[in-house]
């Protein structure tokens, strides 16, 4: 049992490259934690041997059983439970959310030791706006599925942030900037390493950069929201109406329309009652 942290579960960021960047905190907590639960314990290995730190490492990650979870949760009453993720903070495109909630439902102590991330470190190297940005980790690797989710991001008002690997880069910087248009980007790599590096350019002009130089390292893909959209037309908001009209009532059709088209909703009921009645 430990005698200094009070029992419970403590959610440890990890340096991204550079192990000099881990807080004085963090590894204080690592320090006196009684088990490690850990992504892959090798690679935390190497951060607690630098570290000169000896402790019991449980692996924590996408596959463990519902048993492996338990086991920790039930010992979150008598002992302090480090969770730690390969590189940056925990949670973030990694699976130890399930473990926070059963720790908090259980009434076990929660708290965080912050620290690096490298989504929001890549923001910090892009130049683009971070006032408003989502995080939207890996892009799916089939086509299809990496389409939709492409599609389903193009209309959000904020910064794109993506998680990638080097083999997939340049495949994913097409089917973005194909899906997105050729917006402004940046692609961060190996981040508080020697080797960091940031490229920035369209995103026509980032797929083309690396189409056939896949770089190594962990990648951060950073995108500038969309820009202003022309006001939509007399005709194209009259086919809008029309092809609603099809599927459903005035009322509905104008509501879904002025959504899709971001117009106010006045005027939009009488202008499809007059299609109907053309029809």
């Amino acid at each position: 049992m430990n005698d200094t942290l009070p029992s419970g579960l403590y959610i440890v960021a990890t340096p991204i490259g550079n192990l000099q960047d881990v807080s004085r905190r963090a590894e204080n907590t690592l320090r006196q934690a009684d088990i490690v639960a850990a992504e892959d314990s090798r690679v935390t290995a190497k951060l607690l041997n630098h570290l000169g730190i000896k402790k019991q490492i449980v692996a924590y990650h996408d596959h463990v059983s519902e048993k492996t979870r338990s086991g920790l949760i039930e010992q979150m009453g008598e002992k302090v439970i480090a969770l730690v993720s390969d590189a940056g903070t925990p949670l973030i495109s990694d699976p130890g959310y399930k473990l926070v909630r059963d720790a908090r439902a259980a009434g076990h102590l929660v708290t965080t030791i912050p620290g690096p991330c490298a989504a929001v470190a890549a923001l910090t190297l892009a130049g683009l706006p971070t006032d408003r940005f989502l995080f939207a980790g890996f892009l799916p690797s089939k086509s299809k599925a990496r389409t939709d989710v492409i599609e389903e991001l193009g209309a959000v008002r904020a910064t794109l942030v993506f998680y990638e690997s080097g083999p997939r880069l340049g495949k994913s910087l097409l089917a973005l900037a194909e899906g997105l248009g050729d917006r402004e980007a940046a692609v961060a790599r190996e981040i508080s390493k020697k080797f960091e590096e940031t490229v920035t350019g369209t995103l026509s002009e980032l797929a083309a950069r690396f189409a056939d130089v896949p770089p190594k390292g962990e990648i951060v893909i950073i995108i500038s929201p969309p820009g202003d959209s022309a006001p939509a037309s007399e005709v194209d908001i009259d086919a809008a109406l029309v092809e609603s009209l099809q599927r459903l009532p005035p009322g509905k059709a104008a509501r879904e329309v002025a959504k899709a088209l971001n117009l106010p909703s006045d005027g939009l009921y009488e202008r499809a009652m007059a299609l109907k009645s053309e029809t």
